[in-house]
């Protein structure tokens, strides 16, 4: 008699084979979805690269930086608005053909996604036993569908060479107590203002020797631009710093800081100066005072990410490809849930609240405020509670994660490996 066919074996949960397939299929389930969550984005056609391009070019021709001037049909005219230092690091590439350019860029980018989000990940995957190669894959492409990570690479923008610097810099060199601990974030800050308040947290956790060592190396950089360019640099540092209009319209949706906020409610007009600078007086000491609490407990990760959102806050403009922070902040969310002991009275709800908080954030990250709205202007103050919290999602969750961001103590943290 012929042998009966022998069944394959059923993929069952102790079977290692039907976890491999399990995972496999999540990899590919997210990989495909990504192509279209970029779609959208690539109207920006690495906008803002070409404008420093064409700026670079202006300047090597012999004109003043700050007179380079591109008209747009939405704005009017776009302007170079970076510090003299960026654009000494960025003169070069214009010997470049703008195509190599744009491979340069989008390419240290994506090397940028990957380096950081290993480092963000792989102490939880050593906390808690997690499988490695599938929760990194898992995390990095997750990180490239969010929102902000589509901005930076579509419009070519330098944002992941600042949290590399700045990464680098707050979770490895100061808790390790390197000689050049805080350099990073001074360049970071010499590149683009917005890391300054990085400095603000190395005082407030009373890292004294590397915010000196920030500061001097901002003012370093700084200077070595003031001696390259003097002309340039006396007019950003006295003129052109303070005009806000020259980055664009404040109540645009992709301005999401407070003042973008207050600039919606108050359309056409501007709101006032007052109560803007009383809420980031507020915010911002706030957020450090937590920032500092999460350093000293041992969890420099939810310190720096604290941070990074009372930055984006109290920043007159924050476009959308600068909210990196949100995605250290699922990390710091998911961690603390995998941490809460469900056997506990208190623990299962906490696991609960904190995988919700973090599934919410990772939603709102992920869908975005501009990719499937708009840049432009938003309705005034007449708009419904829908519109309201849509156009100013980012903001609002900056502010709920503020409060509500957990972190880890120092006896259950573990030191982060170098990178």
């Amino acid at each position: 008699m012929p042998a009966e066919p022998v069944a394959p074996p059923a993929i069952t949960e102790d079977d290692p084979g039907g976890r491999t397939a399990r995972r496999l299929v999540t990899v590919v389930a997210i990989a495909a979805v990504l192509p279209a969550l970029y779609w959208p984005g690539r109207v920006h056609n690495f906008f803002d690269l070409k404008i420093y391009m064409r700026a670079m070019d202006w300047w090597a021709a012999g004109h003043p930086l700050y007179d380079y001037v591109q008209p747009d049909r939405v704005q009017g005219a776009l302007y170079f608005t970076y510090p003299p230092f960026a654009a000494l690091l960025l003169r070069p590439f214009a010997l470049l053909p703008l195509g190599a350019t744009v491979v340069i860029f989008t390419g240290l980018t994506l090397l940028g996604v990957v380096v950081t989000t290993r480092w963000l990940v792989t102490p939880v995957v050593e906390r808690h036993d997690l499988p490695r190669l599938f929760t990194l894959t898992v995390a990095v492409l997750l990180v490239f569908a969010v929102e902000s990570t589509r901005e930076t690479i579509t419009f070519g923008q330098i944002n992941m060479l600042l949290v590399v610097l700045i990464l680098t810099d707050l979770l490895f060199a100061v808790p390790g107590g390197r000689r050049w601990a805080g350099v990073g974030v001074g360049l970071a800050t010499a590149l683009k203002l917005f890391p300054g308040i990085f400095i603000l947290y190395l005082l407030a956790t009373r890292r004294w020797r590397a915010a000196v060592v920030a500061s001097a190396t901002a003012t370093v950089a700084t200077l070595l631009a003031a001696a390259v360019a003097p002309r340039d640099s006396w007019r950003f540092w006295t003129h052109e710093l303070w005009a806000t209009d020259r980055v664009g319209r404040t109540d645009y949706t992709g301005n999401q800081s407070l003042f973008g906020l207050l600039s919606r409610l108050t359309a056409p007009e501007k709101p006032s100066q007052l109560p803007w600078l009383l809420l980031v007086l507020a915010v911002t000491g706030y957020g450090l005072w937590r920032a500092a609490r999460a350093a000293r407990a041992g969890d420099a990760l939810a310190g720096i990410t604290l941070t990074g959102l009372v930055g984006g806050l109290v920043s007159p403009i924050t476009w959308t490809h600068h909210l990196y922070w949100f995605i250290p902040a699922v990390v710091v969310l998911v961690d603390s849930a995998l941490d809460a002991d469900p056997d506990k009275a208190e623990g299962a709800p906490r696991r609960r609240w904190l995988l919700t908080l973090a599934a919410g954030a990772g939603f709102v990250s992920i869908y975005g405020v501009v990719t499937f709205l708009d840049w432009g202007v938003a309705p005034s103050r007449t708009d419904s509670l829908g519109e309201f919290v849509a156009r100013n999602a980012y903001v609002l969750l900056s502010l709920l994660l503020l409060a509500a961001l957990p972190y880890r103590s120092a006896r259950t943290a573990r030191p982060t490996k170098q990178p």
